[in-house]
């Protein structure tokens, strides 16, 4: 109910503009905080404490990683967003390219917003279908269909104008449940706050910084992956950029690309303190679970009946400050890119229409991929399925590498088929890698690779200058 009023307040009025950037008067500190329950995502709000058992604190090397790569948002690639005014980031590529080079960038990342936002609104309605709804004897469908259907309804009236709020309030619920889990925590294993960041740090859970050749952890591999994650991501995934374009300047975009970034640090730093203390908690008591398992068992079982319910409201507004913010940048992706609403002469009201329409086709297109890997019910091919659309940004790397930093133009109808064979081959990478590079194993970086590789085929695709007539 909350959320529907503040759709009903922020949105009287709104326009087909208002939906895609909120005309770029939305105030940067509400983008700036709204932001930080976007990128937390329910599997996110999860995993990173449930990672600590494995890898203890060493994930705070990619958290200082993303200080490198928001950095590089704010100082490139924000000040070319805005001086194309751009609505969608991937009209770039017509500008600099043309029509093929557009529509593959767009369709990379239609592709891969909707298979990544599918598996982790899998996950986490999963878990709270298991938790919360089984026992009542609702299946996992209707949890899913009552899930998106709200989204549905607020968002497609909302727009970027409404979400920035709404997610402004379900960023509130995030952290205050959170920060819930903590409080809680802290008391089940000591005495008090200090008490517990002595235990902290005293466990095997407190190594942050890992400098030993070869593992997976180290330092420089841990912290350019995280650069990396925020840069791929986010700054070239429309719909974290979406929020930033709706800023009044590029000043108001950069604040709120500062504040957002040490807010999120500050959020990770929380939840990797939170891990160490479930593990702490657990080797006590002597629970045997795991990663995501174990968090959700103590949040539900451990630590008292307010705590449970706050934990499921956070986990709740987790995957629904992720998933209407994917829906409204599916849909303005393709409205802008792919039905030029920018360009065509229709009217308001047979452009909201068409906009709806498109908006209730992505609705029901993620309901079904999320029904479909229900289906499959096997992790491997799940977890494969995720890994494959994070290829997609590989190309899309590449080509705003190529257009930002080279003056070149390409052949513009063979970009997709140059995207395409860079794909393939990350993919054979990955799958053959243990044999061919003697055991060692893909993470983040082979993003950057297939950017390179695109890069490279791009070079072979230059548009040579054609010659001018020689004057009479």
């Amino acid at each position: 109910m909350i959320i529907f009023l503040i759709v009903y307040f922020s949105t009287r009025g709104a326009t087909t503009l208002d939906f895609f950037n909120a005309q770029k008067k939305a105030p940067w500190f509400a983008v700036a905080f709204g932001m930080v329950g976007v990128a937390m995502s329910g599997v996110l709000f999860l995993s990173i404490p449930g990672d600590v058992g494995q890898n203890g604190f060493s994930n705070i090397q990619l958290v200082f990683g993303y200080l490198l790569g928001y950095t590089f948002i704010a100082t490139v690639l924000l000040p070319i967003y805005y001086q194309y005014n751009l609505i969608s980031i991937y009209s770039f590529f017509e500008t600099r390219f043309g029509f093929w080079s557009h529509k593959t960038g767009s369709f990379f990342f239609l592709i891969s917003r909707l298979l990544r936002t599918s598996f982790r609104v899998f996950i986490v309605v999963s878990i709270l279908h298991e938790l919360y709804f089984s026992n009542m004897g609702i299946s996992f469908g209707a949890t899913l269909f009552f899930g998106v259907t709200f989204v549905w309804l607020y968002s497609f009236r909302a727009g970027i104008k409404g979400i920035i709020w709404t997610d402004v309030f379900n960023t509130c619920v995030i952290i205050f449940s959170i920060l819930s889990v903590f409080y809680m925590l802290v008391f089940k294993i000591s005495d008090g706050f200090n008490d517990a960041m002595i235990m902290i740090q005293n466990s095997s859970y407190a190594e942050a910084f890992v400098w030993e050749t070869g593992s997976k952890n180290h330092f420089f591999r841990q912290f350019f992956s995280g650069a990396f994650i925020a840069i791929v991501l986010n700054g070239l995934d429309q719909d974290m950029m979406q929020k930033n374009l709706s800023c009044k300047s590029i000043g108001d975009a950069q604040k709120n690309m500062l504040w957002f970034v040490l807010i999120l640090v500050a959020v990770n730093i929380t939840l990797l303190a939170m891990g160490a203390m479930l593990f702490i908690y657990s080797d006590a008591q002597q629970i045997s679970f795991t990663s995501i398992d174990l968090f959700t068992y103590i949040a539900t079982n451990e630590l008292g009946q307010a705590t449970a319910i706050l934990f499921m409201l956070g986990l709740i507004a987790a995957v629904i400050s992720s998933t209407d913010s994917a829906i409204i940048s599916l849909t303005t992706s393709y409205c802008i890119d792919f039905l030029d609403f920018t360009k065509t002469r229709t009217g308001e009201a047979r452009k909201r229409m068409k906009r709806i329409q498109v908006h209730l086709f992505f609705g029901f297109l993620l309901f079904a991929l999320v029904m479909f890997l229900r289906a499959i019910n096997n992790e491997k091919i799940v977890e494969a399925i995720f890994t494959v659309a994070g290829y997609t940004y590989g190309p899309l790397l590449g080509l705003f590498i190529f257009g930002i930093f080279t003056k070149w133009n390409l052949k513009d109808q063979l970009v997709p088929i140059v995207s395409a064979i860079a794909l393939i081959i990350s993919y054979l990478l990955d799958f053959f890698s243990e044999e061919l590079f003697n055991g060692y194993k893909f993470g983040y970086e082979l993003v950057l690779i297939n950017a390179l590789m695109t890069f490279t085929g791009l070079l072979l695709i230059i548009k040579k200058k054609e010659k001018q007539p020689k004057a009479a």
